[in-house]
């Protein structure tokens, strides 16, 4: 029996995007689905796209062009306002944060001041909270003046603050918690960014060093968690939260020697597990975000001074580059919008293949 597919133009609002490959487009995963379930490849038909028929990978005759569709194919809708100014109309309106607090752990420096900017362009209000207050203070005028300066028009700016916190600590926590809400009025989302890692050999981990990671990165994101969680659910509100894990939360890194700094990344990402579990009734999704290696200036210093070391963990990165901070950008909006209502409990791991392989 012989089998053929046809080719159709259709108007669609999901244009095919070319991704990596000339032949390679992107569709629903539904249209592939049912592609593959009507076309089954005949014994001897490979599925290098050089044959009439269309394999599971869903390769596309390279000739074929799918034209973008005209605004007149759109359906009429008013452009998405957020503080970061118009979003293209074809922005899901979902994906806003406009009207939303959030607070960003460790938010002035590093992955979590890319959070925190990811917030604001959003279309949020923030709370950064870091142990640095000096620094904290500063980055809040900082975002302010970046808004203005990039949304001149816009006449309500975002609401920006700095609490200075030890999130190893509960009753600081606390305290903090109450300062934001006293503040913003309320808490909707929180990411916690806070956390470090240090390189020891297990054997001679200084004890005290282990105790204090596990603080920071393990109980600091509990005290914050459980702190708006109860608020969340006092009000009876909706609530987000994203924790920030690692890819070493799932694999172990070579060659550096971080045992611990592994183990409390694989006990954030189970946090946000069973927190989603346990909190599923009062409506709050907890996620959690695995990156993989991050450029932030600290990192750039340490490879800057070992050139070796760079070029190893490029080579066992599949996408052929370390991350960038302002990789997480979309991720961190992503989970803590309404865009991701049903998505809860899950791991999505930014790492540019790392764990694939």
């Amino acid at each position: 029996m012989m089998y053929r597919t046809s080719r159709k133009f259709c108007k669609s609002l999901f244009p095919t995007k070319f991704l990596a490959g000339s032949s390679l487009a992107a569709r629903s995963f539904s249209t592939v689905a049912r592609r593959n379930d009507r076309f089954k490849l005949p014994n001897g038909i490979n599925n290098n796209g050089s044959s009439e028929f269309e394999g599971t990978l869903a390769r596309t005759d390279s000739t074929v062009q799918v034209e973008h569709p005209s605004e007149s194919d759109l359906p009429t809708s008013e452009p998405v306002k957020g503080r970061g100014g118009f979003h293209h109309k074809r922005t899901l309106p979902s994906f806003s944060l406009e009207g939303k607090v959030g607070v960003v752990t460790g938010g002035a420096r590093g992955l979590g001041l890319v959070m925190s900017q990811s917030l604001i362009i959003s279309g949020g209000d923030l709370a950064i909270v870091d142990l640095d207050k000096q620094e904290a203070e500063r980055q809040a005028v900082e975002l302010l003046a970046t808004f203005k300066r990039e949304n001149s028009a816009e006449v309500r700016l975002p609401k920006i603050t700095a609490y200075h916190v030890d999130v190893a600590d509960s009753a600081s926590v606390e305290t903090a918690v109450a300062e934001i809400i006293n503040s913003h009025g309320k808490i909707d989302s929180l990411v916690t960014s806070a956390g470090f890692c240090e390189n020891f050999e297990a054997i001679t981990y200084p004890v005290d060093r282990l105790k204090k990671l596990w603080d920071v990165n393990v109980n600091g994101t509990y005290f914050f968690a459980t702190a708006v969680a109860r608020h969340l659910i006092s009000r009876k509100a909706q609530g987000n939260m994203v924790f920030i894990g690692s890819m070493s939360g799932s694999v172990v890194n070579v060659p550096q020697p971080q045992a611990p700094y592994n183990a409390s990344k694989a006990a954030v990402r189970h946090l946000a597990a069973s927190f989603t579990v346990e909190w599923a009734a009062a409506s709050i999704r907890v996620n959690c975000i695995s990156p993989g290696y991050m450029v932030t200036e600290l990192t750039k210093r340490i490879l800057d001074k070992n050139p070796d070391l760079r070029k190893q963990w490029t080579a066992l990165v599949p996408q052929g580059r370390l991350g960038k901070p302002e990789d997480l950008m979309g991720s961190v909006a992503f989970l803590l919008s309404e865009a991701s209502q049903y998505v809860t409990g899950a791991d999505l791991r930014v790492d540019g293949r790392y764990t694939l392989t």
